[in-house]
């Protein structure tokens, strides 16, 4: 199988169009749908049901898209490592939430810093849910995640810690004085909404919150109180004074871990792991 007929698969099997797959694809479309036609007859499957009005995956169809995107990410990731050793870019990239890490990042980097040997570590700031599809792709060679909001799927992973997590809400407001919420409780606020994250393809989700991107824009919102959150309990170390924390019990926990790609053996990751580990902050 190439990995020009599996790029052409995954395009058509996400737009399920072959129109827009072709256009996309920057070829004409007689040809991307003789690819398809080829791929099917040697793997000896129908991946893909055609109709004058639509095109639907079939059930193998749907296992060669998910296996065919991790291909594809490891391709790419192999490519994009293989630049960077040769362009002599930074030694290591760890890719994190913005925000978030801020009691584990400056102990991990000092730690693994005074090791012998060590090598620079470019650290990646990105959105929500990025660090998963930086580390496929290449484009970082460590994340730190966290569970369960993160996928560790394909990954080699460390657990670093598990906090519980609170209620964050203007300190004006009459729940701030409260000794616990319930998750319930804390959805139903008054005229304090929890807010819509971005899902995986960019969209959000329906709902009566404030669409938000980033910790420092949800904290923003908080405090003129637009919005509430329910955030891991490590946010307290470095809250605004106009915001406060109630706990939520039955919040699920957050778990932290440092993950890498399975096929690794590089002794700077180990490292780097090693050091993530003897920084995290114990309760």
């Amino acid at each position: 199988m190439e990995t020009r007929e599996l790029r052409y698969f995954v395009a058509v099997a996400e737009d399920l169009h072959f129109g827009r797959a072709a256009q996309r694809l920057g070829i004409a479309q007689p040809p991307l749908s003789r690819a398809i036609r080829q791929l099917e007859r040697r793997l000896g499957v129908t991946l893909l049901e055609r109709t004058s009005r639509a095109v639907a995956l079939t059930e193998a169809g749907a296992v060669l898209l998910r296996e065919g995107r991790a291909a594809l990410d490891s391709v790419d990731a192999a490519d994009r490592r293989t630049r960077r050793a040769a362009s002599g870019g930074p030694g290591l990239v760890l890719v994190t939430k913005a925000g978030a890490a801020a009691d584990l990042l400056p102990g991990t980097l000092a730690g693994y810093a005074a090791q012998p040997g060590a090598v620079a570590v470019d650290v990646l700031l990105c959105g929500v849910g990025e660090q998963e599809r930086l580390l496929r792709t290449g484009r970082a060679d460590v994340a730190l995640l966290h569970l369960p909001f993160d996928s560790v799927a394909g990954f080699d992973y460390e657990e670093l810690g598990t906090q519980g997590q609170v209620a964050i809400v203007p300190a004006g407001h009459p729940s701030a004085t409260l000794e616990k919420l319930t998750m319930a409780e804390a959805a139903a606020l008054p005229g304090l909404p929890l807010p819509r994250w971005p899902n995986r393809d960019g969209s959000y989700p329906d709902g009566p919150g404030p669409q938000v991107r980033d910790t420092t824009q949800l904290l923003q919102l908080i405090a003129l109180g637009r919005a509430a959150a329910v955030l891991p309990e490590s946010c307290r170390l470095h809250l605004r004074a106009d915001l406060a924390t109630v706990p939520v019990p039955d919040a699920p926990p957050v778990t932290t871990v440092i993950a890498w790609p399975a096929h690794s053996r590089s002794l700077a990751v180990a490292r780097l792991v090693r050091a993530a580990q003897a920084a995290m902050p114990r309760s």
